[in-house]
């Protein structure tokens, strides 16, 4: 038998399968965030499946969780996304007591104990200037792909300060960096700095290691390098970060008798 995973998070839903006995994952998918979440999270769980060589019989228990949660009605359950991308870290790296999440709305930082539960969290929710919609914006400002961002903030000599707290003022200083002759390269540096120093901001100066990093913006290269800036500290790069909330709600579903 598996067990599903679904995390309808705010830019895509990912899906996981595991083994409910080996604890391995049987499967995994993911498909762009849309209006109509429910059939959305359908199509891809049914997707998953296929490929995986299993069907709806197969599954004996399933999670959902992330920003769209409620809306995933095929799911037996819910649970947070904090629960969920704890345990999924977990799973991955028992010795992690800093989990990093940050994602298209919204960044998380987890503190952990020795067998992996959330002593205590910040989250910032209020505010894209710290998410992956900041880098979304620098993107479409600078006509760059968001995958190639990473390596034009390689490039950069001389970060610039981005000092607005919102993302929408924080668009109209990167515009008047651009007149006044910045480059590309240091605008996203600086932009890469600026969401680094807001989520080491949340951690109130109190960070243990080792720290793990988690969510979609963990793929953008150079984010982990900013974030070691910020926290002075080494930062882990999840395996698949994309799918550790996922992941953490399939080994919940398994857990669940």
């Amino acid at each position: 038998m598996i067990c599903a995973g679904i995390d309808a998070g705010s830019r895509a839903i990912k899906v996981v399968l595991i083994d409910d006995r080996a604890l391995t994952v049987a499967g995994s998918g993911i498909v762009a965030q849309g209006v109509h979440q429910k059939e959305l999270a359908a199509e891809l769980l049914n997707q998953t499946l296929k490929e995986a060589g299993a069907t709806h019989h197969d599954i004996r228990n399933s999670v959902a969780t992330g920003y769209g949660r409620n809306t995933v009605a095929l799911a037996d359950t819910t649970i947070t996304e904090i629960t969920c991308h704890a345990r999924g870290v977990h799973h991955q790296q028992p010795e992690a007591r800093t989990v990093i999440d940050i994602g298209g709305q919204d960044s998380k930082l987890l503190h952990l104990s020795e067998n992996g539960h959330v002593r205590d969290f910040a989250m910032n929710d209020r505010c894209a200037a710290g998410t992956g919609r900041f880098l979304e914006v620098v993107s479409e400002q600078l006509e760059v792909a968001l995958i190639d961002i990473g390596a034009l903030a390689a490039k950069a000599d001389a970060p610039a300060s981005i000092s607005s707290m919102c993302v929408v003022f924080a668009e109209t200083e990167i515009i008047g960096l651009l007149a006044a002759g910045e480059s590309p390269e240091n605008i996203v540096a600086g932009v890469q700095a600026s969401i680094a120093t807001r989520t080491a901001a949340m951690s109130g100066g109190r960070v243990n290691g080792p720290i793990v990093f988690t969510g979609g913006v963990a793929m953008i290269p150079g984010m982990a390098e900013a974030l070691e800036v910020a926290l002075g500290d080494r930062i882990t790069i999840a395996d698949k970060p994309q799918l550790t909330g996922a992941l953490g709600a399939a080994l919940l579903a398994a857990e669940q008798q």
